[in-house]
């Protein structure tokens, strides 16, 4: 009995021609040292001098800007307290952020209710020191006519 063999194409290889989307993808990150991933598009502003830097150093490295942030995040996800600034403290470790974090504390005890009463009273409080300011518009929602009314009652003056 006789085997048939199958006439089958030799392999691809990549030409400018013949890349499809994958093959270009894979064939670009293999020579960059990537692994084959899927990549997404952001939008980011930076300070007109970072993205300057940034620009030298993949001149000098001769590499992408993409790459050059990438690897960057990279290193910033790695090692973040070895990036990070040293000076910097974290929240709450000075008086101001304890304050804050202690008055944090003490509003979320309150029922949204008495939040929303509080911060009406500081609104007043601030108008009366500054009176010369001119009133701003608000856009307030209310779910039913009667919260409307009842709104409307309390703020009469």
């Amino acid at each position: 009995m006789r085997t048939r063999r199958r006439l089958t194409s030799p392999p691809l290889q990549p030409t400018v021609g013949n890349l499809t989307p994958q093959m270009y993808r894979t064939l670009i990150l293999s020579n960059t040292g990537y692994v084959t991933m899927p990549f997404a598009r952001i939008a980011i502003t930076l300070p007109k001098d970072l993205l300057a830097a940034t620009d030298r150093r993949a001149r000098e490295l001769d590499r992408s800007r993409s790459r050059v942030i990438a690897e960057a995040l990279r290193a910033y996800v790695a090692r973040p307290t070895a990036v990070r600034e040293a000076s910097r403290s974290t929240y709450g470790a000075d008086e101001f952020g304890a304050a804050a974090r202690s008055q944090l504390h003490s509003d979320l005890q309150k029922t949204p209710a008495e939040r929303l009463r509080h911060s009406e009273e500081v609104t007043r409080l601030a108008r009366s020191l500054h009176p010369k300011r001119a009133a701003r518009q608000q856009i307030i929602g209310f779910d039913s006519y009667d919260e409307f009314y009842e709104w409307q009652k309390s703020n009469r003056v």
